[in-house]
């Protein structure tokens, strides 16, 4: 068993990815990215119809995060599942499986009177977003070469990216044209849509790879599951690649998943409209980032020195956002954009965890990853509405939803000492210079 594990994991380090990219990969990766797209406005899309949530259901922004919290924990819990299917099963069919079990959550919620029903609706929603990323990078890494796999993520985040900025203003107009009911049935009906393109275009693998497929699926089975499970799961440095982007995907998550409108309109007197339009600047800022610093990573062949440089510039500007004065709503709008360009450095942080594990577990490393930012949006979504309501109480000795700008600048905190912890982090990381490390890989029998 021994011999024929390191014959065949011989046999695939060789065996090459395309060696460049097609037409064909670019529509077949693209198309499926429209499921990444279509979660990101379902993980955002709180943030748009935040205070219609707090009266349909009579809850406060403790409960407004313990709600939304909801689809995180969903993602947390099934994104373990995620990397083991993915790594054993078609992608295409977990793609297709895990879409439509988000579309049925989202309908149903549209639906829901009931606070626990609610929840549960929501937390089918996020089952469904545990696959969408890991899912395209699986395609994407058998359809691209290597040396442009930071490039093709940038891209695919930035069709998420994409779809956070949906769920902001042009959410926010159709939930006011309609009410946000409705303007849920209307996305659940997107949803469907997107769904039947990814069925016609997507396919697992290139014709011409067939080989290396079942090879890589051979070689899995002789592995085993607790052994590739230790080799995912049991690898620190995966932990501290996860860690690095959670901290960074904090604004993202937080003020453009649930805040943002909430907090601009307490705290600097714009409409709900001009808020959704500067929160938005988060997604449109990482869209514009992402494939940048993607490029620019792949183009010096370093992963670390642009993850340090983004983490450092995110402090100061989340900084000026909290404390600068006065701050108009033509500066808000930059810096928002700025702060979602510059975190978007945290999409290095994938394929550097990628290169730095084996390639037959692909999907179960880039999990660690999914499930470091996921749990973080779990538990800082609602931690952020505790910080608010605590310090509400303190003032004011009861809960409201009339929040003061102090209360927003004591819950902001979470921002800063995020960007510092993913400053350290940086250093404990690896730089794979871009290219598959395998020494130390073999699990020990």
């Amino acid at each position: 068993m021994a011999h024929a594990f390191h014959h065949n994991a011989s046999e695939l380090n060789t065996e090459n990815t395309p060696e460049k990219a097609t037409y064909r990969s670019w529509i077949v990766v693209l198309i499926a990215s429209l499921f990444f797209f279509y979660e990101f406005i379902q993980m955002n899309v709180f943030n748009s119809i935040s205070s219609s949530l707090m009266h349909a259901f009579h809850i406060n922004a403790a409960k407004l995060g313990d709600l939304s919290s909801f689809y995180f924990i969903a993602n947390v819990v099934f994104l373990f599942i995620a990397g083991i299917l993915l790594d054993r099963y078609s992608t295409r069919s977990v793609i297709l499986t895990a879409l439509a079990i988000c579309i049925l959550g989202t309908a149903l919620f549209s639906f829901s009177h009931s606070f626990a029903l609610a929840c549960f609706f929501r937390f089918l929603t996020g089952i469904g977003s545990a696959f969408c990323f890991l899912s395209v990078i699986r395609l994407a890494s058998r359809w691209f070469p290597a040396n442009k796999m930071a490039l093709i993520t940038g891209l695919i985040i930035t069709m998420a990216m994409f779809g956070g900025w949906v769920s902001q203003t042009p959410m926010t107009l159709l939930a006011q044209a309609v009410d946000w009911r409705t303007a849920l049935k209307i996305d659940a009906a997107a949803g469907i849509i997107f769904f039947l393109f990814i069925f016609a275009v997507v396919k697992d693998h290139p014709a011409e790879h067939v080989e290396t497929h079942k090879a890589e699926q051979i070689l899995i089975q002789q592995i085993g599951f607790f052994v590739s499970l230790r080799m995912a799961f049991f690898r620190l440095q995966n932990w501290f690649g996860g860690f690095y982007v959670c901290m960074m995907n904090l604004p993202v998550g937080l003020l453009g998943g649930l805040w943002g409108v909430l907090y601009l309109t307490h705290t600097h007197s714009v409409s709900t409209i001009e808020a959704s339009e500067i929160s938005s600047m988060l997604f449109i800022g990482t869209l514009v980032g992402a494939p940048i610093v993607g490029w620019i990573s792949d183009k010096i062949q370093m992963r670390r020195p642009p993850m340090l440089v983004g983490a450092i510039i995110s402090l100061g500007l989340i900084l000026t956002i909290i404390y600068a004065p006065h701050l108009s709503y033509s500066a808000l709008f930059i810096l928002f954009f700025l702060t979602g360009v510059c975190t978007s450095t945290q999409i290095i942080g994938y394929p550097l965890v990628a290169e730095n594990s084996k390639r037959v577990v692909t999907a179960m490393s880039v999990s660690v990853v999914n499930i470091s930012v996921q749990g973080g949006c779990a538990l800082f979504q609602p931690f952020f509405g505790y910080l608010l309501d605590k310090h509400m109480f303190m003032r004011t000795h009861q809960i409201s939803t009339h929040f003061s700008t102090g209360d927003f600048k004591w819950a902001m905190l979470i921002f800063p000492v995020g960007f510092i912890l993913a400053i350290l982090i940086v250093f404990a990381l690896p730089e794979t210079r871009c290219k598959q490390i395998y020494s130390a890989q073999h699990p020990k029998r």
